[in-house]
C-alpha cells in the first residue's frame, strides 16, 4: 500500500471520535488507544484531555478511567487484534509454567489447554470478572515461581541472542578468511608466474622444465600448509562450540517446583531438600565397631590372666585389646553369618522342637 509522508493511504478516512478531525484534511495527524478500552482517538486530543490527571474516555457510553502514559500507538490494523495480543502477552506473562514442572507431558498439555481457555474467555469477555480474579489471586500466590520463570526466560533469551550474534559474527569471519585465502592464492599464483618468467627470461631453454616444477612443488607446499591450517583452526572452533554449549547446558538455573496451585493442576511436588549431615572425616567408619561380634574388655584364659597382671609385660605398651581383636577378626572373617542371629534362630528352632516334643508325648 502506498504511503505519504508515512503515513498508510488505508487510514485517510480516520476521524477521531472526539474532535472530529480526519486525517484526510490533517495527513500529519497520529492516533491512539489506551489497552483500557482501546479507543482510538488522535494525539492533540490526548493531551489536552488526560495531561492533567486520569479522566474517563471521552467516547460515548464508556467509562473507564484512562491514564495518558497507558496511550500508545497501534501496532496492528484491526483493534481486535490489538486486543487479543495484549491480552495474551499478559496471561502467558502471569501463566509462565514450564514443562519441566509438571509430573507428566498430559499435565503440561492441560495445563496449556487451561491457558488457551482463559485467554479465550478474556477475549470474548465471558466470565471477565471471574476470570480475572482467579489469575489476580494466582498471581498473588505464585508470584516466586512467576518471577523465576521470567528470569528463565530473559536468560533463554540472552543467551539465545548471544549465540546467534556469535554465529553471525563467526560466518562472517570465515566468508573475511576466504575472501583473504583468495586474495593470498591470487598473490602467489602471480607472483610465482612473475618468477618463473623473470627465471625463463634469465635462463636457457633447457633449464624451463626443471623451473617449471621447481614452481609447481612450491605450490603444492605452501596449498598444503595452508589446508592444514584451516582444518586445525575448524578444529578449534568446534571444540569451542562444543565446550560453550554444554556449559550453556549447566548454566541453566533449575526453576523452583511448587504443589498444585488453586488454578493449576498436576505440578511436581515441593520436595524439601535433606539437611546436611556434619562431616565425617572416616566416612562413617568406627575404629571400635564390628558387624560379626563385639569386642570385649577381657575374656577368661589363665595364659592371658598372667599377662594382664605381669607389670613387665605392660611396659612397653602392649595391649590384650589388639591381641582380642585381632584373634576374633582373624575367627570370623569370610564367614558372613552375625553370631547373635544365629544364637537367636537356634533357641526359636530348638524350644519349637520342644514344644513339639511334648505335644506328640501328649498324644
Amino acid at each position: 500500500m502506498a504511503s505519504r509522508n508515512g503515513v498508510d493511504r488505508r487510514d485517510d478516512d480516520e476521524v477521531c471520535p472526539v474532535c472530529k478531525s480526519s486525517r484526510y484534511l490533517n495527513p500529519n495527524m497520529r492516533f491512539l488507544i489506551n489497552p483500557e478500552c482501546y479507543h482510538k482517538m488522535c494525539e492533540s486530543c490526548v493531551d489536552r484531555i488526560f495531561s492533567s490527571g486520569p479522566s474517563s474516555c471521552p467516547v460515548a457510553g464508556c467509562r473507564k478511567t484512562l491514564r495518558k502514559n497507558r496511550f500508545r500507538a497501534q501496532t496492528f490494523e484491526d483493534i481486535g487484534v490489538e486486543r487479543e495480543v495484549d491480552i495474551r502477552r499478559r496471561v502467558m506473562h502471569i501463566l509462565n509454567r514450564r514443562e519441566d514442572e509438571f509430573d507428566s507431558k498430559r499435565n503440561y498439555d492441560d495445563f496449556l489447554e487451561q491457558r488457551e481457555e482463559i485467554i479465550a474467555n478474556l477475549v470474548s469477555r465471558i466470565d471477565v470478572a471471574k476470570t480475572e480474579a482467579q489469575l489476580q489471586a494466582y498471581a498473588s500466590e505464585n508470584m516466586d515461581s512467576i518471577r523465576a520463570n521470567q528470569a528463565l526466560e530473559e536468560e533463554e533469551a540472552s543467551t539465545f541472542q548471544a549465540r546467534v550474534t556469535k554465529e553471525q559474527e563467526e560466518a562472517r569471519q570465515r566468508r573475511q578468511a576466504e575472501r583473504d585465502r583468495l586474495d593470498a592464492e591470487r598473490r602467489e599464483m602471480q607472483a610465482g608466474r612473475e618468477d618463473f618468467l623473470s627465471r625463463l627470461a634469465s635462463g636457457s631453454s633447457a633449464d624451463a622444465g626443471k623451473i617449471a616444477r621447481e614452481g609447481h612443488k612450491v605450490l603444492l607446499k605452501k596449498s598444503s600448509a595452508r589446508r592444514s591450517e584451516e582444518d586445525r583452526i575448524r578444529q578449534k572452533q568446534a571444540a569451542l562450540r562444543g565446550s560453550e554449549t554444554k556449559r550453556t547446558g549447566t548454566t541453566l538455573s533449575s526453576v523452583e517446583k511448587s504443589g498444585d496451585s488453586g488454578l493449576i493442576k498436576g505440578l511436581r511436588k515441593i520436595k524439601t531438600p535433606e539437611p546436611e549431615k556434619p562431616y565425617d572425616p572416616f566416612m562413617g567408619y568406627v575404629p571400635e565397631k564390628r558387624d560379626y561380634y563385639t569386642l570385649k574388655q577381657s575374656y577368661p584364659s589363665g595364659y592371658l590372666d598372667r599377662i594382664r597382671n605381669d607389670p613387665q609385660a605392660q611396659a612397653g605398651g602392649y595391649d590384650l585389646r589388639e591381641y582380642y581383636s585381632r584373634t576374633l577378626l582373624e575367627a570370623f572373617a569370610g564367614l558372613g553369618v552375625f553370631v547373635e542371629e544365629e544364637v537367636t534362630r537356634r533357641d526359636v528352632s530348638q524350644a519349637a522342637a520342644t514344644e513339639g516334643a511334648a505335644v506328640a508325648v501328649e498324644e
